[in-house]
């Protein structure tokens, strides 16, 4: 192995395993200080990758999700010749072990998932405890270095612009993030939300709801039920979206991207689950509350509840969510 190797990894597809993807770039810097390490993933996560000092730079994903196109992979893959030593196949599909096996990089590491023979030169093996548990999966493949969490860099100027440009500069604010792009199952209710951020109102703090445009629906919702919430969906860029939530003196979350992000920025989080479980995708951070019911029917890790009724966040109270909240605000308890 060179003793500055060139490194391509297939990133996933969704925010938050972009975030936990970092728990293997800085254990291959850790191992191989001189490599360079390139990124191929969709061009919205250029933004992400950014904000991440292992990574030299990011390749755009050239293909729509969910589709093979063979030929297209090949072409691709066949124009990366001779630019790489090794790749890392972060995705579990067949499809994403083609560009690589297409570029003829030496050494093609992933797990075997989709019976990958042939594809891969390295297959890691993936155990039944780890499986969901992205973070962890991810740092395996590396087979080596210190597991550590992620950490994204903040730009100061551009936080400073957006907290001036959006009235957040002139007191403390609270971040509530309440989309979930996988589905409804993740989302606790609207109305929940609203009451919290009436709460939170209260205390004297501000309230910004963030989201991408698919979450508008969502946050316009919470912002009706919450007169002064600042409703930023799809107001905000993705590094937008990090700046800001790195300058909240708490987020609010659903199991999602943002969630990650807040971890990563180091902004203390209460994480509230449904239909999946944090004992496998928990905030990579000493600074949260993970909030979860433990119904007999949870995790199902559905994007719509099976059975009808979404009791595992239905039920979950805001009375829990913001005792957690004050709890990480350090705000005593009402006699």
């Amino acid at each position: 192995m060179a003793e500055s190797p060139t490194i391509l990894v297939i990133g996933p597809r969704w925010v938050g395993d972009m975030v936990m993807a970092q728990c293997l770039f800085a254990a291959l810097k850790e191992k191989h200080p001189n490599a360079a390490i390139d990124v191929l993933a969709p061009a919205w996560a250029a933004p992400l990758v950014k904000r991440m000092p292992e990574i030299r730079c990011q390749i755009d994903f050239p293909l729509m999700p969910g589709t093979l196109e063979f030929r297209s992979r090949r072409r691709f893959g066949r124009l990366l010749r001779g630019r790489y030593d090794m790749a890392y196949v972060l995705p579990g599909s067949w499809k994403s072990a083609l560009i690589p096996f297409f570029a003829r990089i030496p050494r093609r590491v992933g797990h075997l998932r989709e019976m990958r023979y042939g594809l891969l030169t390295d297959i890691v093996p993936l155990p039944d405890a780890v499986k969901r548990r992205t973070a962890q999966a991810y740092f395996g493949l590396a087979r080596g270095g210190t597991f550590r969490p992620p950490k994204l860099t903040v730009d100061m100027a551009n936080q400073a612009d957006l907290l001036a440009r959006f009235g957040l500069g002139a007191k403390e604010f609270v971040a509530l993030l309440p989309g979930a792009e996988f589905g409804p199952a993740k989302r606790w209710p609207s109305e929940y939300y609203a009451e919290l951020a009436r709460g939170m109102t209260a205390k004297g703090l501000g309230v910004a709801l963030l989201g991408s445009k698919n979450d508008a629906e969502v946050t316009g919702e919470i912002a009706r039920l919450a007169p002064g919430a600042v409703d930023l969906a799809g107001r905000t860029k993705l590094e937008d979206a990090i700046d800001l939530i790195a300058a909240a003196k708490l987020a609010v979350s659903n199991d999602s991207g943002l969630m990650h992000v807040a971890a990563a920025v180091d902004t203390p989080i209460v994480a509230v689950y449904g239909s999946t479980s944090p004992e496998n995708t928990p905030p990579l951070t000493d600074r949260s509350e993970l909030i979860w019911l433990h119904l007999s029917c949870s995790p199902c890790h559905s994007k719509v509840c099976p059975l009808g009724h979404l009791n595992c966040l239905k039920t979950l109270d805001v009375a829990r969510v913001a005792a957690a909240a004050d709890r990480l605000l350090e705000i005593p308890a009402a006699a």
